[in-house]
């Protein structure tokens, strides 16, 4: 039962203040407490930076980001320690992630608070590496993990390894390691596959790689994947589904592995994956034989 929720959105845009200013108030009328944060980003690196207590006694049951798929990141980075069940209504321009068009809100959030609303668990990554001082880091991606080489240096050199089996060095801009939500992303931007969401399964795709027959390749989520970087006197910028950014060096080890806690996105009633893909990337076409 949803008793607590909270909207989050950016009052720098017009459009986001009007529907906040519907919403709240629709929303007070049928749960009893409604939090409203004005600014995603600070929201989320407040909570970063607070402690597990803290940010369990402030759990919401319902998390509402009012933006697009970028919002809805930030959001999810917010919560990675602790997923709340999320709904993203879309007032960008994508929106596979924020799966709800601003006209159908009412209709989605009925179904939310009767308990009918479908709930997709995404699957995470989670990223972990030894820094300069010695101390291992870690973040956690709902979309992707992206190496990239610096504007000024040359080519990414790295080495991608799954168990213990050595794959490949590429020779590239970048390497994007995604899960299927990232799939249709900065991957897919890249030249690679789409992965409808319920797939256990990672993309790796290189960026503009030297070696023309490099190609994205599809790997069992199950698997831990090693990167080591082989580029002398460069660094390398680590980027987390296009939110955090960090800095490694030549010789440096990245280790991905699939998180063990699946992410709740809440998805609009009758938005099944495939309608998702012809809606967002336009395909055309009618059904035949009556299939649908």
């Amino acid at each position: 039962m949803i008793r607590r929720a909270l909207i989050l959105a950016n009052f720098a845009k017009e459009e986001v203040r009007e529907l906040a200013s519907e919403l709240r108030p629709w929303l007070a009328a049928r749960v009893d407490e409604v939090g409203l944060e004005t600014d995603i980003r600070a929201f989320c690196l407040a909570r970063e930076a607070s402690d597990r207590a803290t940010r369990s006694a402030a759990a919401p049951d319902l998390v509402i980001v009012l933006g697009g798929d970028g919002a809805l990141l930030g959001a999810v980075r917010a919560f990675a320690a602790e997923p709340v069940r999320t709904l993203g209504i879309n007032l960008g321009r994508v929106g596979f992630l924020a799966s709800t068009p601003a006209t159908r809100w009412r209709d989605t959030l009925e179904h939310v608070l009767r308990g009918e609303c479908k709930v997709e668990h995404r699957m995470r990554l989670r990223a972990e590496w030894t820094d300069a001082q010695g101390e291992t880091r870690s973040m956690v991606a709902l979309n992707d993990v992206t190496l990239q080489r610096d504007s000024h240096q040359g080519m990414l050199r790295a080495s991608l390894s799954v168990g213990d089996d050595w794959v490949t060095e590429y020779r590239a801009d970048g390497l994007i390691l995604a899960t299927p939500s990232g799939s249709t992303a900065y991957s897919l931007s890249a030249g690679g596959p789409i992965l409808v969401p319920a797939v256990e399964a990672l993309v790796v795709t290189p960026i503009c790689s030297q070696g023309l027959a490099n190609r994205p390749i599809v790997l069992d989520a199950g698997s831990a994947f090693t990167i080591q970087l082989n580029s002398p006197g460069s660094t390398t910028t680590l980027v987390v589904d296009g939110q955090a950014y960090h800095s490694l060096e030549h010789g440096d080890e990245l280790r991905v592995t699939r998180h063990p806690e699946r992410y709740p996105l809440y998805a609009m009633p009758g938005l099944d994956p495939y309608r998702r893909l012809r809606d967002r990337l336009g395909w055309g076409g009618a059904p035949v034989n009556g299939a649908g």
